[in-house]
């Protein structure tokens, strides 16, 4: 167990390294400076902001002061919002995709995996077609599109949600819907599958011919193995939920993570640019670690020191 923990840190780290390394090398490989705006700034202020942030430096020194201030959690000031640092941007849009990212995946999961063990139990009936129909309709149809959708129906014409904000719980229904539904669908269809297979292999015939209860067989047996790829695949897409949709936060208006990501973007605001996608990509791995760890603690063929 310690040797796979030691052997998973040093990969992060190496990861993250990586990570860092090639977005500072990439942004600053880029054309146009982060100060570039369609109203070109006159020669001495942009002199005295390059000054300012240091980009007068040699590239390797920039490099070198920019992997210190990883190392002191230091992410660096936003080049658009004055006084305002990166870290600030961070605490303060996080907890606000969380807040809807953390309702999402639980909805993922209460909903999903019930809907795909259905679905794989009455396999060909109608409660299966009847699930496996929302679910593609869940991952066929855009999260833009069913929060437009949300907003014109609920919102504009029967008045029932709010269309903007996360002032209340009803602030949160449309953008919880549009967020969740992709996910929802996805794992729907994969616990689906993977029970179908599982219910096939030669253990679970084993088990009926003992006489054991379909109930027991199901859950003790059935869903224990099956929920393995689900696992899997939940790490990635809670860290994307978690650090929120920029297309839902934008319709919603919603002053989140993604909302910030866009404005950086589109600003050359490369320390929040870096910022955001180092702390995605922290939450990934660190979601991934513990799916890895979940994983080994529900199926026991799995060894972690392996």
């Amino acid at each position: 167990m310690y040797r796979y923990l030691a052997r998973r840190i040093i990969a992060m780290a190496i990861a993250v390294f990586l990570i860092i390394t090639m977005m500072f090398f990439l942004l600053r490989a880029l054309p146009s400076g982060p100060f570039a705006s369609d109203k070109p700034l006159p020669q001495s202020v942009l002199n005295a902001l390059n000054e300012k942030y240091h980009f007068n430096d040699p590239l390797m020194k920039q490099y070198t002061d920019y992997l210190k201030d990883m190392l002191r959690l230091d992410l660096g000031p936003s080049y658009r919002k004055t006084g305002v640092s990166v870290n600030e941007i961070i605490k303060e849009s996080f907890p606000v995709s969380a807040k809807i990212g953390i309702v999402s995946i639980v909805l993922v999961l209460l909903i999903g995996i019930p809907m795909g063990v259905l679905s794989a139990v009455k396999r060909n009936l109608w409660q299966d077609h009847a699930a496996m129909f929302f679910a593609t309709l869940g991952i066929t149809i855009p999260s833009f599109l069913v929060a437009t959708g949300f907003i014109y129906i609920f919102s504009s014409r029967l008045g029932w949600f709010p269309s903007f904000g996360l002032g209340t719980w009803k602030h949160m229904v449309g953008p919880i819907i549009a967020l969740s539904g992709f996910s929802l669908s996805f794992v729907a269809r994969l616990t689906r599958s993977s029970m179908i297979e599982v219910l096939g292999q030669d253990y679970i015939r084993t088990a009926r011919a003992k006489g054991l209860s379909p109930r027991s067989i199901l859950y003790k047996h059935a869903l224990k193995n099956a929920l393995g790829p689900v696992v899997s695949s939940i790490a990635p897409m809670a860290a994307t939920i978690l650090t929120g949709s920029f297309v839902v936060e934008r319709i919603f208006a919603i002053s989140g993570m993604g909302k910030y990501f866009v404005e950086s973007v589109v600003n050359r605001d490369y320390t929040v640019i870096m910022g955001a996608t180092l702390f995605y990509a922290l939450l990934l791995i660190a979601m991934t670690f513990l799916a890895d760890i979940i994983h080994a603690m529900i199926d026991p063929r799995i060894k972690l020191d392996e």
